[in-house]
């Protein structure tokens, strides 16, 4: 049994909420169950932190064990060079999502910081980017 991880940056926690234009009306957590359920041959958990320095250990914690990870760093995809070390520093291939296509939006989100150490980038698919991701392992 694959036993992947899904590790969620800064404000993900807010899905269903903030910007359902954007984002759409299901919670992370709502959706993470109905994953949970379609593919419960996979040893699949959930992370999330606001917090760079959080995602980092989690990832440093799971970086050696895990199958894989799919990550959605949020705004730290564009920011931070600690999160990209990390997924550099580490044995797990990795996955990098995002629900909406971060090319079509503002300039800023067209940088990413964890793509060069990425096993590959699944973006603009809605919630959809995550199975596909999953499927990527699978």
């Amino acid at each position: 049994m694959k036993k992947l991880i899904i590790i969620n940056g800064p404000n993900l926690n807010l899905l269903g909420k903030r910007e359902p234009a954007i984002y759409g009306s299901l919670t992370f957590t709502e959706f993470f169950d109905t994953v949970k359920k379609k593919y419960a041959n996979v040893d699949l958990e959930y992370y999330q932190s606001n917090v760079e320095g959080e995602i980092i250990n989690k990832m440093h914690e799971v970086g050696f064990s895990y199958d894989g990870i799919i990550i959605n760093a949020g705004a730290y995809t564009h920011t931070s060079i600690a999160i990209g070390d990390a997924i550099k520093g580490i044995e797990t291939p990795v996955v990098e999502v995002h629900i909406s296509n971060t090319f079509g939006r503002e300039e800023f989100r067209h940088q990413s910081y964890i793509s060069p150490n990425a096993k590959g980038v699944i973006l603009g698919f809605g919630m959809q980017s995550y199975e596909l991701a999953i499927h990527s392992f699978i």
